[in-house]
């Protein structure tokens, strides 16, 4: 057996020398080969010399492009795994944004091809870590060629935070809240916010915000503080849009009160955060001319907030969450565990809902709880397999989510105070920008930041169509972008409008972006989905997200206002 696989090698190898147009040192007994041995040889030898030239020729060509094309093949799988060659989920490559803002400029409108691989809950825990790394995917700013931003909405996430809850018997996660250049992850403008937070006190800060601090400062950190890592990640934020829109001349140097609009819930880590993200794109902004508006509401539903429709619909939704998480046996066997670790009941344990706090240890990198045998458990450590069950599940449930609906019902009445808010800013701007429009005294809203947290974000996302869109990680983002188009495509407008279509082309003169974190979504939402991005004027329409949110929105709760969807009583 060894000597006839021996005696194939030698023949294949001979084979190979002759395609080179080499011929072997000594002829293999009984290999027949394709020119210059064994018995077809004889055959090969009769032909013309120029054939045989011919042949090697193009068994010389076929040979490089096979070999060349392994090589390229090769070569670019190599740099996808060093992330040189950025491998996303859009159709087009997208910019990377260094930290120096330093970015390939491109106007070209991307639409991003939502992820529909079943996703691995220990990188998905990954990702909703956000770890600051040194460059980042980012689409802001771009647009076709000449067309003006008028005006900018952000709301974000809060950046990393200390757990909200503790597991029974275990010791808490050691993580220092103060804030230091010297300790990592850092920011070249670390040291200089610090100094700037300082001088907080010129600023104009509607109650309760006064008086809560403008840095986490606990060096051992409280339940639900900002770490230092959230300062790091907004930094980074309000960088990235600063070197985005920094040719836009969005903001201008002598900006005034009424164009920057901050608002943020009373806790200090949205606070904290909306300053680092602020300072990061407004660098040593003037403290006299900010106000930080205050909102007690996570929905950011100011005066409209009586809606007792939305709250059935959250009861409904929270039974359906209860129902199937009781029926997962995995996650019951898994909670049982932990719970015999540790000595707990298992209802105790559940209810310290302890994925809060595992993904903080995984976040920083330090080692799951450990307890020593006794007090009523068979001590040792909470695993990574645990953790995976519970993360599992959450990814479960978001699918039942959205096969069911009742969350999307939710989100629509949740979120139609501040979608109707924004429109309500950008419709001003827009007319604001009309030929002859006197200027209003101090101008508009032009740069809107909304400090919030995960039921804020989520919730939007869901109100404005994007079911797909994975949950709001930490620091994450959702911009609002307004663009005028250039004034050639009024003067084309105008001609068109001679021929009966002058209504429709002015209202298509003003466009609306939507991006999360830093990707295009625009033509994945709800109002923008079915329009035809490959005409003439690709970008959508500003009236189609006003229609969206002033009647269209409430098509799925079967009503045609706010006011019906919310007081009508359910049949």
């Amino acid at each position: 057996m060894r000597s006839r696989l021996r005696h194939r090698v030698a023949c294949e190898q001979d084979r190979k020398l002759t395609i080179l147009g080499v011929t072997p040192a000594k002829e293999t007994d009984g290999c027949t080969t394709s020119a210059g041995s064994g018995p077809v040889s004889g055959w090969l030898m009769g032909r013309d010399t120029d054939h045989s030239h011919k042949m090697l020729a193009r068994n010389r060509f076929i040979l490089l492009v096979v070999v060349g094309g392994a090589a390229l093949a090769i070569i670019s799988l190599s740099l996808q795994f060093l992330n040189l060659i950025p491998t996303t989920s859009i159709g087009e490559e997208q910019p990377l944004l260094a930290v120096d803002g330093r970015v390939g400029k491109s106007r070209k409108r991307m639409s991003p091809v939502l992820r529909t691989q079943e996703p691995n809950p220990i990188l998905e825990a990954y990702g909703y870590c956000n770890i600051p790394n040194h460059t980042e995917q980012a689409w802001e700013g771009h647009s076709p060629a000449d067309y003006k931003l008028l005006s900018v909405h952000v709301m974000i996430r809060h950046g990393d935070r200390y757990p909200l809850y503790s597991i029974p018997k275990t010791k808490r996660p050691t993580i220092d809240c103060t804030l230091s250049a010297s300790r990592q992850p850092s920011h070249p403008l670390l040291i200089s916010f610090i100094r700037h937070m300082g001088q907080g006190s010129h600023g104009h800060w509607e109650s309760p915000l006064g008086s809560v601090p403008r840095l986490p400062n606990h060096s051992a950190c409280e339940m639900g503080e900002l770490t230092q890592t959230g300062v790091v990640q907004h930094l980074r934020n309000g960088q990235l849009l600063h070197h985005a829109y920094k040719h836009h001349n969005l903001l201008p140097s002598d900006w005034s009160p009424r164009q920057l609009w901050v608002e943020t819930t009373g806790k200090s880590r949205t606070l904290q955060s909306g300053l680092a993200f602020l300072y990061g794109f407004l660098p040593d902004f003037d403290w006299s001319r900010l106000t930080v508006r205050h909102q007690w509401s996570t929905l950011f539903c100011g005066s409209a907030c009586d809606c007792p429709a939305r709250n059935r619909y959250l009861e409904e939704e929270q039974k359906r969450q209860y129902l199937l998480r009781v029926a997962d046996t995995e996650l019951e066997s898994t909670y049982a565990d932990m719970a015999r670790t540790l000595g707990l009941p298992t209802r105790q344990l559940r209810a310290a809902n302890p994925i809060d706090s595992l993904l903080c240890h995984l976040c920083h990198s330090l080692s799951f709880p450990c307890v020593p045998v006794g007090d009523g458990g068979s001590g040792g450590c909470l695993t990574m397999a645990q953790f995976a069950v519970i993360r599992q599940q959450q990814l479960d449930d978001d699918v039942d989510r959205r096969r069911v609906g009742l969350y999307r019902k939710y989100a629509v009445l949740a979120m139609y105070p501040y979608l109707n808010r924004t429109a309500a800013k950008m419709e001003r701007v827009a007319k604001s920008s009309e030929a002859g429009r006197q200027p209003r005294e101090g101008g508009e809203e032009v740069f809107t930041l909304s400090s919030a947290h995960d039921v804020t974000l989520a919730p939007l996302l869901s109100a404005l169509g994007l079911d797909q869109a994975r949950f709001p990680r930490f620091a994450a983002r959702v911009v609002f972008e307004l663009w005028k188009s250039p004034s050639k495509a009024q003067g084309q407008g105008k001609m068109r409008g001679a021929k009966g279509e002058k209504s429709k082309t002015k209202d298509r003169e003003v466009f609306i972006r939507v991006l999360y974190n830093g990707e295009d979504v625009t033509f994945h939402t709800a109002f923008c989905r079915s329009h035809d991005h490959h005409a003439n004027q690709p970008p959508c329409p500003l009236t189609n997200f006003l229609s969206f949110v002033r009647r269209d929105m409430f098509s799925i709760v079967n009503a045609t206002s706010y006011k019906e969807a919310c007081y009508r009583h359910p049949v």
